[in-house]
């Protein structure tokens, strides 16, 4: 039980995909100017990475014992784009207005790198079943996390527009600030081991 607490805070604060590792980023920036959008792309990505973990773990033990295993990527990609169809459909029948301020970054899901890093990196560790859904589930909370945290950054407008230098202004600052939140997470290294 204790490496299952290790697995998920880990990846949580020390290898948050969004934070450290990188993985999801144009949704991290796109999505997070409102606090909404942010809880609701959070939400998905932890249904999405919790059910692609469900199923991609399963699938590779079969790629593994027919000696497949390089066709990996591809099953996964496919896998996750029907995923991402299925919380697509639900959303437009049960959740249209987080449906319609998702935009198109609900359907970038699809290609979110954040999923199938989870995914592949699960494998890659020798994480049991149970570890691995473990893993996954914290890596879409982590993703959560992050978007939330930015998302009240962006929304409080912590800086100043007037007192930007004009080269500064708009994307370089979201960036600067998206980088200054990165390097608050390097506190948690070494946290979890």
């Amino acid at each position: 039980m204790v490496n299952l607490i290790v697995i998920f805070m880990a990846v949580v604060l020390v290898n948050n995909f969004l934070l450290s590792q990188f993985l999801g980023v144009c949704s991290f920036l796109g999505v997070s100017n409102k606090m909404s959008s942010s809880v609701g792309m959070g939400g998905a990505v932890i249904f999405v990475m919790f059910i692609a973990e469900l199923v991609t773990w399963p699938i590779q033990q079969l790629l593994n014992k027919f000696e497949i295993g390089y066709l990996q990527t591809v099953v996964f990609i496919l896998v996750i784009a029907s995923l991402v169809q299925f919380v697509e459909m639900f959303m437009k029948k049960f959740l249209p207005a987080l449906q319609k301020a998702l935009g198109i970054f609900l359907p970038l899901i699809t290609t979110n790198c954040a999923i199938l890093g989870a995914t592949i990196n699960a494998i890659n560790y020798d994480y049991t079943y149970l570890q691995s859904i473990v893993y996954a589930v914290g890596a879409g909370v982590g993703y959560m996390v992050a978007m939330v945290l930015f998302a009240g950054v962006r929304e409080e407008k912590l800086w100043d527009e007037s007192g930007v230098p004009t080269p500064f202004k708009g994307v370089p600052m979201v960036l600067i600030s998206a980088t200054i939140l990165s390097l608050s997470f390097m506190g948690f290294t070494g946290l979890f081991q």
